[in-house]
C-alpha cells in the first residue's frame, strides 16, 4: 500500500480541496489548518470539532505528518540540538537556542548541501535531497516538546532561521509553502520579521524570495576577495558576491525588512583591516548588519579560529565605517550545534 500524505505543509486551499474530496463542508479546511498549525495536534482523534466519520475518512488516506525528534543533546549554555529522522536514511539537525526572552529555532531544510563550502560540516556530507514542506515545518512544530516531569517548560518559540542543514534557495518548493504558513492568518499568524532566510547567495531563487516573502536575508559572505571566496565557496563562481550585492541594492532594507552578511573569521585567512575594508566597500552604502562568527573547527579542515583580539579590531573597524557590526557568540559547541558543526548525525568527510 502506498505511505499516506502528510496534511502538514499543506496550505489552506489544498487542505480545503481534501475536505471537499471527502464530502465535508468548505469549513472542514479552516479546521484542519487550525488543528495542525494553531493547536499542533498529533493525531486526528485530537481534531475534537470535526466529526468521527470524516476523521475516520482522513485517516485512512493521509496522516497528520508529526514526527517527534529521535533524539535531543543539551548543551551546557541551554541550547539543544534536536536529531529528526525521516526514514531511508534522511537525518537533519535543528538546533533550540533560548536567550532571555528570545527562543529561536535554527532550521534545516536539506538532507546535506550541495554547495559544498569548505569550512561546513554538512557541505562536506555531501548532499541527499530535499526535505518537504512537512518535514521543514515539522521541525518548527515539534519544538519545544512538552517537558518531562519535574522538568521546567522551555520558552515557546520566537523566531525561526534557515540557517540549519542545506540551502534552503536549493530547496523553494518546499521553502515558500513552509513560510507561507508561518505568516498566513490561517497558520501560525507570524510577522516575517520572525524569520531569517539564510543564503550562500544563490541568484536563481533569491530574487523569487525578495519578491515573493517579506522576511529577512542573511547573506553568507566570509571573503570579500573573489579568488579568495570561490576557493573556500564553489557558488562564487557561480553566483559573485558582487553580483548578489547588486541585486540587494534594488530592495529595501531600511525599514521592515533586514538584511545580515554573515562572515566567518579565520586566523590569518580573512581577518585582517586589509579583509575588512574590502568587505566595507563590498557593502558600499547598502543597510545591513555584519555578524562576525568564530570558526568551529570540524574534521579535515585545516582552518584555525581568528583571535578574540583580531574579531574585536575588524568589528570596531567597520563600525567607524557606520556598518553595525557585531561578534556572535557561540552557542551549543559543546554539542556540535554551532555555525557550521550540523551533520545529522552523520560524520563529516575528511
Amino acid at each position: 500500500m502506498a505511505s499516506k500524505t502528510p496534511l502538514i505543509g499543506l496550505s489552506l486551499d489544498q487542505l480545503t480541496d481534501i475536505a471537499r474530496q471527502g464530502g465535508m463542508p468548505r469549513f472542514v479546511g479552516k479546521q484542519l489548518a487550525d488543528w495542525l498549525y494553531a493547536k499542533k495536534v498529533t493525531e486526528f482523534d485530537q481534531m475534537l470539532n470535526i466529526s468521527k466519520k470524516n476523521r475516520e475518512w482522513l485517516a485512512t488516506y493521509y496522516t497528520v505528518g508529526r514526527t517527534a525528534p529521535a533524539q535531543a543533546r543539551r548543551s551546557q549554555d541551554g541550547t539543544v540540538k534536536y536529531l529528526f529522522d525521516f526514514g531511508h536514511g534522511r537525518r537533519v539537525e535543528s538546533v533550540y537556542i533560548p536567550d532571555r526572552d528570545r527562543a529561536t529555532l535554527c532550521v534545516s531544510s536539506q538532507v546535506g548541501c550541495r554547495m559544498n563550502c569548505y569550512f561546513c560540516a554538512t557541505g562536506r556530507g555531501g548532499f541527499h535531497g530535499n526535505l518537504t514542506a512537512a518535514e521543514i515545518i515539522d521541525q518548527i512544530l515539534s519544538i519545544p516538546p512538552a517537558p518531562e516531569p519535574g522538568q521546567a517548560p522551555m520558552t515557546e518559540l520566537t523566531n525561526v532561521v534557515f540557517m540549519g542543514m542545506g540551502e534552503p534557495l536549493d530547496n523553494m518548493e518546499a521553502l515558500l509553502p513552509v513560510i507561507e504558513i508561518l505568516t498566513a492568518p490561517w497558520g501560525l499568524a507570524w510577522s516575517p520579521k520572525r524569520i531569517t532566510v539564510s543564503t550562500v547567495g544563490k541568484l536563481s531563487t533569491l530574487k523569487e524570495l525578495l519578491e515573493k516573502t517579506q522576511v529577512h536575508v542573511a547573506l553568507s559572505v566570509h571573503s570579500a576577495e573573489a579568488a579568495q571566496r570561490e576557493s573556500m565557496m564553489p557558488v562564487q563562481k557561480a553566483w559573485p558576491v558582487r553580483d548578489v550585492m547588486k541585486l540587494l541594492k534594488g530592495y529595501d532594507f531600511a525599514h521592515q525588512r533586514r538584511l545580515s552578511l554573515e562572515y566567518i573569521m579565520w586566523r590569518n585567512v580573512n581577518d585582517d583591516l586589509a579583509h575588512a575594508d574590502m568587505l566595507a566597500r563590498l557593502i558600499d552604502g547598502i543597510p545591513c548588519r555584519v555578524n562576525l562568527i568564530p570558526f568551529h573547527s570540524i574534521p579535515g579542515v585545516e582552518l584555525t579560529p581568528s583571535s578574540e583580539e583580531k574579531m574585536i579590531i575588524f568589528r570596531n573597524y567597520l563600525n567607524s565605517k557606520g556598518i553595525i557590526s557585531t561578534i556572535r557568540a557561540s552557542r551549543g559547541q559543546d554539542i556540535e550545534a554551532a555555525c557550521g558543526m550540523l551533520a545529522g548525525g552523520a560524520k563529516a568527510k575528511k
